[in-house]
């Protein structure tokens, strides 16, 4: 298994820097739209991270739960008010291996897409819709790829280099980006639904110029 194959490596190289340089990305909406859909019933994040859209779902009163395969994410939740209220299983987000039936199941900021091939993005979904009660819904929030992004075998691979009074910090960046309708393909074979489809979290319309989307799949 290669560095990027292994589900730790991106959390492992970004924990340490991940609020600050994600500072810009405001929960408020994704919040509103998730707390709607989560009722009264179990919620579980894939691919918790340090908490950003967890924490404030949480505040509310609802029962969020997460699953991430860093600790060192997850240490970053922890030091967070509130962080330590939050269940959290260390873990393979394409395994989704938590035990029970959730009302609500989320990935957020293209999470999906840090699986690195269509084998492991179709077992998330069919492990999802194993988690999910009757009835119960997956959200993702996922860009929708451009032509640049066209490659054979879907994957983007960035390097971001940042300078500070340590030296030079490499953080590199791989996903495996598929397209709405693919998307779709992979939901149904596991017995999911489109339900409903955004460009984003405030529900504005989805169509052809849109950059990204904000899909909800009902288990059927």
């Amino acid at each position: 298994m290669s560095d990027f194959d292994d589900p730790a490596f991106y959390g492992d190289c970004w924990a340490e820097v991940y609020d600050e340089l994600h500072a810009w990305l405001e929960p408020t909406a994704a919040v509103e739209f998730l707390a709607r859909l989560a009722g009264s019933g179990r919620v579980l994040e894939l691919g918790i991270g340090t908490g950003r859209v967890a924490l404030p779902l949480s505040q509310r009163g609802i029962a969020v739960e997460g699953l991430d395969a860093s600790q060192a994410m997850v240490n970053r939740l922890r030091a967070k008010p509130g962080g330590q209220a939050i269940p959290v299983t260390i873990g393979d987000m394409a395994q989704v291996p938590v035990a029970g039936q959730f009302q609500l199941v989320y990935l957020v900021f293209n999470s999906l897409f840090a699986l690195l091939s269509q084998a492991r993005q179709i077992r998330c979904f069919r492990n999802v819709a194993r988690a999910l009660q009757p009835g119960g819904v997956f959200v993702i929030e996922c860009f929708v790829p451009g032509q640049a992004r066209s490659d054979q075998d879907q994957r983007v691979t960035t390097q971001i280099v940042t300078l500070d009074e340590h030296g030079v910090h490499l953080r590199p960046v791989t996903l495996r980006h598929a397209w709405p309708s693919e998307l779709d393909l992979m939901a149904a074979h596991a017995g999911l639904q489109l339900s409903e489809r955004y460009a984003d979290w405030t529900r504005r319309p989805f169509g052809p110029e849109s950059d990204g989307h904000v899909s909800v799949y009902q288990r059927i």
